[in-house]
């Protein structure tokens, strides 16, 4: 504890959170416990008077039992960490770029609506318009475990703009949702692992950036992973943000593979990455957003593309628990 700071702090914040749960559960006992007396000597007595009393109190019992249920749709290990927000374009071009560009700004006002902070670290500009990727740092309360409910593939319907015919087209874009690992706590990343080259930062960025070798390209030599960064005008800003935005890759790399593993414990078949379609967002002939998973939809599509998701977030975490309670039962 005294000589890794990082991982005391990290193990006291967890301690902290099962305490609170426990002392939740706790008071429910506690309380239960002495509704049953209250109404036991009730029924003794034959004394029915505090029967509106007792009535009134297993209500707000009630009450609060299913609040503590609902907190279960964030029982997942990471589901309180600050969450890292990959969106890339599929194929297609200037189509998918321009729909990464919107998916990015769908989830930059959503996380303005829950007074959420969210840094753009890095985004890669298409040829003609959009965005080819972005990367998102997005910090709040249980953000991770909001947003990994929009992990996987989107798909867009629409008349293109970009099309001279107005023709309709249909576009994907990826989004990744990865929980911001610990500092030497989730991910023990040896400095003697990693290969790290600066090169001059391109695109606006002042004359400082390009001038300088200020951009950073790292790579994690075990795993061929590599992360590249130039958006800070200071090589060592740069330096940090790769080496978190790497160790959230190498995280997500350790979950993916204990997934695929119970997965094939139980028999079930994953599909990662771009096999993944958890979402359609139809502009034409008809307006509908619909969930694939959870099958809820919506036709207010401005309202879901302006960042109003949380109800399909809700929808896709209480889907999420009774799907876990069928398969694993408590």
């Amino acid at each position: 504890m005294w000589q890794n700071q990082s991982r005391a702090q990290a193990l006291l914040r967890q301690l902290s959170e099962l305490r609170e749960t426990a002392s939740r559960w706790k008071e429910v006992e506690q309380k239960t416990g002495s509704l049953l007396e209250l109404a036991a000597e009730s029924i003794r007595s034959a004394d029915y008077s505090l029967e509106p009393e007792i009535r009134d109190e297993a209500g707000k019992l009630a009450a609060r039992v299913e609040d503590i249920e609902r907190s279960l749709v964030f029982s997942g290990k990471y589901d309180s960490r600050n969450a890292i927000l990959n969106i890339h374009a599929g194929a297609g071009g200037t189509e998918s770029q321009d729909w990464a560009q919107m998916l990015l700004r769908m989830y930059l006002r959503w996380a303005e609506r829950k007074g959420f902070q969210a840094e753009v670290l890095e985004t890669s500009p298409g040829e003609e318009a959009g965005v080819k990727s972005a990367t998102v740092l997005i910090t709040g309360d249980h953000a991770y475990g909001r947003l990994y409910a929009e992990h996987g593939v989107h798909r867009l319907v629409r008349l293109s703009p970009y099309d001279s015919d107005h023709a309709r087209h249909t576009s994907f874009a990826l989004a990744e949702v990865l929980p911001e690992a610990e500092k030497d706590v989730d991910i023990k990343v040896n400095p003697e692992d990693l290969k790290v080259e600066t090169f001059r930062a391109s695109g606006p960025g002042g004359q400082h950036m390009q001038k300088t070798s200020t951009a950073v390209r790292m790579t994690h030599l075990p795993t061929g992973l590599v992360v590249s960064y130039q958006s800070e005008r200071s090589q060592y800003q740069n330096k940090d943000i790769a080496l978190r935005i790497l160790e959230a890759r190498l995280l997500e790399m350790e979950l993916s593979k204990k997934a695929e593993e119970m997965a094939k414990l139980k028999g079930e078949r994953v599909e990662m990455g771009w096999g993944n379609q958890i979402r359609s967002y139809v502009l034409h002939p008809y307006k509908m957003v619909k969930d694939h998973r959870t099958g809820y939809e919506t036709s207010n599509t401005t309202a879901v593309l302006d960042g109003e998701i949380d109800d399909f977030i809700d929808a896709y975490l209480h889907y999420k628990v009774g799907k876990e309670k069928v398969k694993e039962p408590i």
